[in-house]
């Protein structure tokens, strides 16, 4: 990140040196004010992917159905890769969360991690 932030205050300093000779200060202003853009844009950035990210993740206010989950939504459950959301998937509908151990899809120690998690409606 910081790597990318000095890459685009040097661009835009050479660029704002090609048009005529600046004196130092006056580059380094553009400079710094160009760093203060791209730092607060990042922040941006960074913010907005915190949320969606959070937004994505199942709790106990949000359990992921078990039954219409993605695949995606399904391997963001602790314990659950690949293989495993492709079994749950294979295996619908479930009358409780709990047919995933019963059904021997995942195992009780899976199970307990994503239990307050998950539902199935």
């Amino acid at each position: 990140m910081k790597l990318a932030i000095a890459a685009a205050a040097l661009a835009l300093t050479l660029a704002a040196c090609t048009t005529h000779n600046p004196s130092p200060d006056e580059v380094r202003d553009r400079t710094a004010r160009a760093t203060e853009t791209v730092k607060q844009d990042s922040k941006a950035i960074a913010q907005g992917i915190k949320e969606g990210l959070s937004s994505n993740k199942s709790d106990a206010s949000h359990p992921l159905d078990i039954n219409s989950a993605s695949k995606t939504a399904l391997t963001g459950l602790p314990g659950i890769d690949d293989e495993s959301a492709d079994r749950i998937i294979a295996n619908r509908p479930y009358a409780s969360p709990n047919q995933l151990v019963t059904k021997h899809l995942v195992t009780r120690t899976e199970y307990d991690k994503i239990a307050g998690r998950i539902t199935a409606k």
